[in-house]
């Protein structure tokens, strides 16, 4: 693999824990906690191979709507995760950040989150940020009332500023956003940060999600021509 093209964020859409497990005969908490140990595999092949941000969408704003035994099953998760992989982060120089709407999730939840953070800080060889009671919308409407009030004049509300008021504000945007289970869409994950991502599409659900496709959707990022909107050198010929 090229290091030189190894792409610096990759945002991940883990989608398909449930249809896992429905596909099997299996309760859905079964595919989520599939799905938790596939993220620790994914976690090591990236800073393995020097990315430099790997955001995970975990729990949309949105999922607050499941059946509430279904929530309270993937909070226990992700706090016993958190827990587990507490070491682990400190020992791999993992960072860990959340990204998201933190008034909705529960007290201990926000808690352990808060001490992690501080806790892997300093952190430097991967930051890993997890989108939790995250929506692209709700973010970019928090950060728009934060811009207000800030009480600055029109011409002073510029991109820079808004992404400076963004949860990812200081990470820069996602280079390859990858999504599992067949869905083609974004789901309301990094719609301001996006603009320019590539993307890469897997009918494979997220508990399957392999190290070895996550390196073969890596492979296929470094085939695409990126020009952000701008005509490639040597593309336009003079008649």
């Amino acid at each position: 693999m090229e290091k030189t093209v190894i792409p610096r964020h990759i945002g991940i859409i883990m989608d398909g824990n449930g249809r896992w497990a429905e596909i099997r005969g299996l309760p859905r908490v079964e595919g989520h906690k599939r799905g938790v140990q596939r993220v620790r595999e994914i976690i090591m092949t990236a800073k393995g191979i020097g990315v430099e941000v790997l955001s995970l969408y975990a729990f949309s704003i949105e999922n607050w709507m499941r059946p509430e035994d279904e929530v309270t099953v993937i909070m226990g998760l992700l706090e016993s995760a958190l827990k587990e992989e507490f070491l682990n982060f400190m020992k791999e120089g993992v960072r860990f950040k959340v990204i998201g709407n933190r008034d909705k999730l529960p007290e201990n939840i926000r808690t352990l989150i808060e001490s992690t953070e501080e806790a892997t800080g300093h952190n430097n060889k991967l930051v890993t940020q997890f989108a939790l009671s995250y929506g692209g919308r709700d973010e970019i409407i928090r950060a728009i009332k934060k811009a207000m009030e800030l009480n600055l004049p029109p011409e002073e509300i510029t991109e820079k500023l808004i992404s400076s008021l963004l949860d990812t504000a200081g990470i820069q945007d996602p280079d390859l956003i990858i999504r599992t289970s067949g869905e083609q869409r974004l789901s309301n994950f990094l719609l301001w940060q996006s603009a320019y991502s590539e993307f890469y599409f897997t009918n494979t659900l997220w508990p399957d999600f392999t190290k070895e496709e996550f390196l073969e959707a890596i492979y296929e990022y470094q085939m695409r021509d990126r020009r952000f909107g701008k005509v490639k050198i040597g593309a336009i010929k003079c008649t």
